[in-house]
């Protein structure tokens, strides 16, 4: 299967689950990984920094976070099953994690979050270029996020799924 230039190499058919997590990476070259627990029917969206962040700026990084999916939710009509913020520090990187339910969650939520930690984090934030991708191509993979999303909230128990974005590449690996 071709998406916009990446193939996937497996024996299986792709998911939808496998489906969504390439067509975010592929979007949102800020997000670093992204995990897809079945069993939670959550997502975690895995973001770095570059450096230590302080204390107090995860904080404020949470906050922002916490109160934005609120409120989203509670303009969109939603209530939030699943909203977590976690960071961790490791060497010299900060990761922040977000972690959201799937069957609430939507593609406008998706570019929400991502918008937020591009902001605060600014210089700081990891992440790959998406340079090849014209406008039309992002619209296309924000259809395809939004139709996979509404697929995955449909399904029950598939594998846990984790996919992250090296030279270049999405790979997606099962648990």
């Amino acid at each position: 299967m071709t998406i916009l230039g990446l193939q996937y190499k497996g024996r299986e058919d792709v998911t939808d689950s496998v489906g969504l997590l390439i067509s975010i990476l592929v979007r949102y070259p800020e997000v670093a990984t992204i995990k897809y627990d079945p069993g939670e029917h959550v997502l975690k969206f895995t973001f770095i920094a570059a450096g230590v962040v302080e204390t107090e700026k995860l904080d404020s990084i949470k906050d922002n976070l916490i109160n934005s999916i609120e409120v989203f939710n509670i303009l969109e009509g939603k209530e939030v099953r699943v909203t977590k913020i976690n960071c961790q520090t490791c060497h010299n990187l900060t990761m922040v994690e977000v972690q959201r339910d799937v069957d609430t969650l939507v593609q406008e939520e998706i570019a929400l979050i991502v918008e937020l930690i591009h902001q605060l984090m600014e210089n700081d934030l990891v992440m790959e270029g998406n340079d090849a991708l014209f406008e039309e191509d992002l619209i296309i993979q924000e259809e395809i996020i939004e139709h996979m999303l509404e697929s995955v909230k449909g399904t029950a128990g598939d594998k846990d799924l984790f996919a992250f974005r090296e030279e270049g590449r999405v790979l997606v690996f099962n648990k």
